[in-house]
């Protein structure tokens, strides 16, 4: 088998395909200095379709998986599938549901999947006269991918029109803000359950929360995510089935309908507000932080669901998922997720306790097998337990025994779940 990326999300996924007895050898392109030691790292960029599928035939490789959004954007699944290569993760054209934020909001509205009240620009002028008349809150959403950067939530008219110009004049994310979308500000809880579906069948994940600000009680910049924990304890069983019937499972009906049927990994990222959950967002893939606290929890064999979804039987197999938390704190270089430094050697991580998991992100191993910093999220360190509490207190006594020159990273995961 074949992960591809590099980050903490894919570390994840090879550490879970490892432990598949039906997996004799394990690739990663390009995997960093955590995968080293359970699979073959590749040094090839997630983006470089053509020597991916090169590698993936030299290696024999049954099945490929995608991790990142831009390679699945980039069409890398219809490339494969044209060379008769088994591979996970939706088309270029499903892939829609995520790359292109105005493409989503016209499906939701044409099949009346609940989500905020939102209009579509492709002029600015016009943009810009709408929001004089709107009330802040109010988000303002580049139409393509950004990284996870685009999408501002502005609290003021002021913001917003400033957020305005800078993606559709000052084109801080290119092309992506040749369109924007202009929606209300949802208040509520946050929670992103995402599901695996192979077109048909549609099989809900255990949900999780993440945190998208830089430092404690949300304050600071977006940032890819600080962490994340599974399950909330706001969201039961009656919320997955309102959120499978009323949102996944109308979501990949209504994509076959369109003539995009979707396979894969489909994340809803939601908000339970007073009139009930209402999407925020779909991405086409698994979610990072959320993907290190959700796959600790699962019990069936990865590999055969993977398989099932490619090979359309995903109703044959029975996804099941243990009954502990899980909690996930990213540890982050100084200055992320502005500019910031790489290269500084990691300490501490031979001194873990046994049950701690620590997934890699922005690691790169040296001579004498020296790990260093080489991204901005670095590390997710990551644990489970009975309850809540047991899982936090893991991690955060074991946080403070791993260090690199300006190491950060919240302090406040999952307390709302405890205190």
């Amino acid at each position: 088998m074949l992960v591809i990326g590099g980050g903490a999300r894919e570390h994840a996924l090879t550490w879970k395909i490892a432990q598949s007895r039906k997996v004799k050898e394990l690739y990663v392109a390009p995997g960093n200095a955590g995968t080293v030691s359970i699979a073959h790292n590749l040094n090839i960029k997630p983006n470089d379709i053509e020597a991916l599928a090169k590698a993936a035939q030299d290696a024999n490789i049954d099945l490929t998986v995608v991790g990142p959004e831009a390679p699945l954007a980039a069409g890398i699944v219809d490339y494969f599938e044209r060379l008769g290569m088994p591979i996970f993760g939706p088309t270029k054209a499903a892939t829609q549901i995520e790359s292109s934020k105005v493409f989503a909001k016209k499906l939701m509205q044409k099949y009346a999947i609940p989500c905020p009240e939102g209009v579509i620009f492709s002029a600015y002028a016009e943009a810009s006269e709408y929001l004089k008349s709107q009330p802040a809150p109010i988000v303002v959403k580049a139409d393509g991918l950004a990284a996870g950067k685009g999408v501002i939530v502005a609290s003021s008219r002021e913001e917003a029109q400033k957020a305005l110009s800078d993606i559709m004049e000052a084109k801080v994310f290119g092309s992506a803000g040749d369109r924007v979308v202009i929606e209300e500000c949802l208040l509520g809880k946050e929670v992103s359950l995402l599901a695996f579906t192979d077109g048909k069948t549609v099989v809900p994940m255990v949900p999780a929360c993440d945190y998208k600000r830089v430092f404690d009680n949300d304050q600071g910049l977006n940032t890819g995510g600080m962490g994340s924990y599974s399950p909330p304890g706001f969201f039961d069983a009656k919320l997955t089935q309102e959120v499978m019937k009323g949102i996944l499972e109308p979501a990949v009906k209504a994509m076959a309908s369109e003539g995009v049927p979707y396979k894969g990994v489909l994340y809803a990222g939601l908000m339970i507000t007073p009139d009930g959950p209402k999407v925020l967002e779909f991405n086409a893939r698994f979610g990072d932080p959320e993907t290190q606290a959700i796959l600790p929890r699962l019990q069936t064999d990865l590999v055969d669901i993977l398989r099932a979804i490619v090979d359309n039987r995903l109703s044959e197999v029975t996804v099941e998922w243990n009954n502990e938390a899980c909690v996930g704190v990213v540890m982050a270089s100084a200055g992320y997720p502005g500019s910031y430094n790489t290269g500084f050697p990691i300490t501490g991580l031979d001194k873990l306790d046994k049950e701690t998991i620590v997934f890699h992100a922005g690691t790169k191993l040296g001579e004498n097998s020296q790990i260093y910093t080489d991204g901005g999220r670095v590390l997710t360190v990551t644990a489970t337990g009975k309850t809540m509490a047991e899982a936090r207190g893991k991690v955060y006594q074991n946080l403070p025994r791993i260090h690199f020159d300006g190491c950060h990273y919240r302090k406040d995961i999952a307390a709302r779940e405890v205190n």
